[in-house]
């Protein structure tokens, strides 16, 4: 857990189920920006469609190599995005308590 302090830098995935509506971001503050997500604080998509569970993340300690990383996946298919997740959370847990514990 030490390592959310030490890089400021994240990328993540919402869905609004298992095997859902999918959406990729990329910020600073992830537990900040979980927590508007998951409070429709942020008018657009993800308060449209109702995508606030927290699937996946990755760390990078600097913002350019996140907007990059961001930026592929959002390019790839939903199957890529899809195996990505299941990778690291096969059971779609929302990982949200995770990062704040």
């Amino acid at each position: 857990m030490m390592v959310l302090f030490m890089c400021q830098s994240y990328v993540y995935i919402l869905a609004s189920q298992r095997n859902g509506t999918l959406y990729v971001g990329v910020t600073s503050d992830l537990i900040k920006r979980i927590y508007e997500h998951k409070q429709d604080l942020i008018d657009g998509f993800t308060k449209k469609y109702g995508v606030c569970i927290l699937v996946y993340y990755e760390i990078h300690c600097a913002i350019d190599v996140a907007i990059a990383r961001e930026k592929q996946i959002k390019k790839w298919n939903r199957e890529w995005k899809l195996r990505l997740i299941e990778e690291k959370n096969p059971e779609w847990q929302d990982l949200y308590d995770e990062i704040i514990h």
